[in-house]
């Protein structure tokens, strides 16, 4: 038998959900002092959208918001329909930004402190049992200052909300995931980059290393149309 949201542990975290119109990206990244915190709290997919969802985490949230999505609904009409039907919604977290870059978030006033969320143009950044406020804020502000590909500043952001204090109880692990039409293996797929760090002392810097492997790796799918291929 499942577990109740009573006796579920908190996806206690901090994240970022956000859009690069010029890349045709949508993508999250997430910290947290919780094992495997990349297999619950990211959903993406090109053309619809990317969801957060953590605290008591509902992970139904995820692929029934890309379908709502995907039918064209926005970002803050997504969020609504989903925590207006869900009876645990007070002990929810919940960040989108839909297909146009609308953001919208939620927080659920018996989420534990610090937690809250600061939402700007394409993006919003969300966090739970948190040093304070301060660490949204930082995301937030690292977000809209960095330039460069999308997996640049969802790094940064995630950089910048630990300096600024993180989950107060400390890191194990981190995700990022990045969409965008044929981006995945052979243009197959949405999924240009699905990275994971499921239990590390410093998860974020652990992050920071698979990206740019990634980036070594897969030098063609990394290129903007019209850049020359980088040499060896």
């Amino acid at each position: 038998m499942g577990a109740s949201v009573e006796e579920s542990p908190t996806v206690a975290t901090f994240s970022i959900v956000a859009f690069d119109q010029e890349a045709g990206e949508w993508g999250v990244a997430v910290q947290s002092r919780f094992l495997g915190v990349g297999a619950v709290v990211p959903y993406a997919r090109a053309g619809a959208g990317v969801i957060a969802t953590q605290a008591r985490a509902n992970p139904t949230y995820g692929p029934e918001g890309l379908e709502r999505l995907s039918a064209g609904a926005s970002a803050e009409e997504v969020v609504k329909q989903l925590v207006e039907k869900d009876p645990d919604r007070d002990v929810r977290q919940l960040g989108i930004v839909d297909a146009q870059g609308r953001a919208f978030a939620w927080t659920g006033s018996k989420c534990m402190a610090w937690a809250g969320h600061v939402t700007g143009e394409g993006f919003t950044c969300q966090g739970n049992i948190l040093a304070g406020e301060p660490v949204v804020q930082e995301m937030a502000r690292a977000c809209k200052e960095s330039k460069g590909r999308l997996a640049e500043r969802l790094l940064l952001a995630l950089e910048a909300g630990q300096k600024a204090g993180g989950d107060k109880r400390g890191m194990q692990s981190a995700a990022i995931v990045i969409v965008r039409a044929g981006g995945g293996y052979g243009g197959k797929n949405d999924r240009f980059l699905d990275l994971r760090v499921e239990d590390h002392a410093e998860p974020i810097v652990e992050l920071r290393r698979l990206v740019e492997l990634h980036r070594r790796t897969f030098r063609s799918s990394w290129r903007r149309s019209g850049e020359p291929e980088e040499r060896r």
